[in-house]
């Protein structure tokens, strides 16, 4: 929606007395999320679901977390520190970064929410990528801001590029996430370094890290490359994937200066971190070692999951994070409403040149192999003849999912 047209309704609905929302926030576009056990049980009639749509962590969390909630330490009738002192101090010795460039939030994504409120103004410009987490979109465009975003590589990594001529037109804010969601891939150094050297002092740098954890270990220091770059900058971690705190909700953001995180605070609610999720991130802190055994697993059991997808005719871009994303050649909600039939829950891509694209999260080997049964099931009308094991094309269409009815979410 132009601003032209947003300012004629906004004059109509005062002309007519009626009541004027935030039109910014009426013309937002949904937030693909994934669905609930519950509604998968409904739609399947089955108990045993495989969540494989929201990139949860399939080991849980680490007993120490359980343990602590489990003890005196949590006082649910108290309210929690406002500023999470004792995370933030956790979070500086671990990073080496000053507590003053630390803000904690109530998931990644309210610091994501914040960071658009502290910096843009109706009419500022923003870039970031395509396909890309939602929320870096959505939250920009709520402000009012424009949004630019440019697609990812036909090989589906960055188009570094595309994004650089992009920050020559010095936008307030780059949003762009490594390792991506939901594609995959992570910027490698000397990706991070041109993009850096890109971007002008005037456009904040904002890095979602939020599968660090997963990341090749090779994975380049940001904070050091865009610190030395000269730029203001956020890089944002979280709780929720390797760490296993998804339904706690615990991010943060560390700021390139004191005076930014301050704005980022500012721009948070009041005890936006309860005491629960305060206590938990502390101790998931203190047993990084189940962190590292958690990942480690995960990532070898992706690759087993990739090589299987490639004996199904799939080519699942490149990936440093829990999950995968594959083009199936068909409508994305068709396949993942036939897959919901079987209990297995998938997050099928809507953006405008994606919505061939499944992202798949990597879980339990059990729920990994329904999954490539499903698919194989689903597509076995589309497999080539160098997947049918008879050597010869097969004239099944038992499974195929391209007219399956769509999702109503």
């Amino acid at each position: 929606m132009s601003e032209a047209s947003i300012r004629i309704i906004d004059v109509a609905k005062q002309s007519s007395g009626s009541l004027v929302l935030n039109p910014h926030v009426a013309a937002l576009p949904p937030y693909n999320a994934g669905l609930t056990v519950a509604v998968a049980r409904a739609a399947s009639g089955r108990s045993d679901i495989a969540r494989l749509a929201s990139n949860e962590n399939p080991d849980g969390c680490s007993p120490a977390v359980l343990e602590a909630l489990r003890s005196s330490q949590f006082e649910p009738w108290r309210y929690a520190d406002p500023a999470c002192t004792e995370l933030r101090t956790a979070l500086a010795e671990k990073l080496a970064a000053a507590a003053d460039r630390i803000v904690i939030g109530n998931g990644s994504e309210e610091m994501i929410a914040a960071i658009a409120r502290a910096a843009l103004t109706p009419g500022c410009e923003v870039v970031t990528v395509t396909p890309s987490f939602g929320l870096h979109e959505i939250e920009p465009l709520a402000a009012g801001a424009r949004v630019t975003k440019v697609p990812m590589a036909a090989d589906l990594g960055f188009d570094i590029a595309a994004i650089a001529a992009a920050l020559a037109a010095e936008p307030r804010i780059l949003f762009l996430s490594s390792p991506s969601n939901p594609v995959g891939p992570a910027l490698g150094q000397a990706e991070l370094e041109r993009l850096a050297g890109a971007a002008s002092p005037r456009t904040l740098f904002v890095l979602d890290e939020a599968y660090f954890e997963y990341a090749d270990e090779r994975a380049p220091d940001a904070r050091a490359i865009l610190s030395a770059a000269g730029l203001p900058h956020v890089v944002l971690r979280t709780f929720s994937k390797a760490y296993g705190l998804a339904g706690l909700r615990v991010g943060y953001a560390v700021c390139s200066d004191a005076g930014l995180a301050r704005a980022v605070a500012a721009a948070k609610t009041p005890f936006n971190v309860n005491g629960a999720a305060q206590i938990a991130a502390m101790a998931a802190l203190q047993d990084e070692a189940w962190m590292q055994a958690s990942t480690t697993r995960l990532r070898a059991e992706r690759e087993r999951v990739r090589t299987a997808l490639h004996r199904l005719g799939l080519k699942p871009a490149p990936s440093q994070t829990n999950f995968l994303f594959l083009d199936i050649g068909a409508d994305s909600d068709g396949v993942a409403a036939a897959l919901l039939r079987e209990g297995i829950i998938v997050k099928p891509w809507r953006e405008a040149g994606y919505r061939s694209y499944l992202r798949v999260t990597i879980g339990h080997a059990a729920d990994n192999d329904r999954l490539i049964a499903g698919l194989a099931a689903c597509l076995g009308a589309k497999r080539p003849p160098a997947f049918n094991e008879s050597g010869n094309r097969s004239d099944n269409t038992e499974g195929n999912c391209n007219d399956q009815p769509r999702i109503s979410r």
